[in-house]
């Protein structure tokens, strides 16, 4: 494609822009649950349903996982830690690193805020029907297999 394009560009036909205002729709619809329900902001959230996952994690593999700064894995950490829902544990071998992990009521909070979610996705996938879900799921995993290999 040469710069002499005579066609506009209509960034509400734009792909990458409807992916990203469709994503950030949901995602908004869904912060105001854990919000509401928790007073969790996005990155209290993706910490704790990312502990929740894996179990014990450093901050570091928690935002390489969701995708967050460091920065705001710390805030979040230390939020979810004065809440008492995470514990911090230096590593034995390595004494620079903590280990985070879940508290019992942390893990409470996880399992509900998971449970809520799942139902979350399942009322979005409704409006797709099968067929709609197959393609998106198809369709987000060609894109994400293409750009994660460059």
């Amino acid at each position: 494609m040469t710069a002499e394009t005579t066609q506009p560009l209509i960034l509400e036909d734009f792909l990458p822009y409807r992916l990203n205002k469709a994503a950030e729709a949901v995602s908004q619809r869904f912060a105001s649950i854990y919000r509401d329900r928790y007073g969790l902001t996005r990155p209290e959230w993706r910490t704790l349903a990312t502990l929740g996952q894996f179990g014990i994690l450093t901050a570091t593999a928690i935002g390489a996982h969701s995708s967050m700064h460091k920065t705001k894995v710390s805030r979040a950490v230390f939020t979810l830690e004065k809440r008492r829902w995470l514990s911090r544990k230096r590593d034995d071998i390595d004494r620079r690193i903590e280990n985070l992990e879940l508290t019992s009521a942390g893990r409470k909070a996880y399992t509900e805020l998971a449970n809520v979610a799942h139902i979350f996705e399942a009322e979005l996938l409704s409006h797709l029907g099968k067929r709609g879900e197959n393609e998106l799921k198809a369709g987000l995993a060609a894109l994400e297999k293409y750009y994660n290999q460059a």
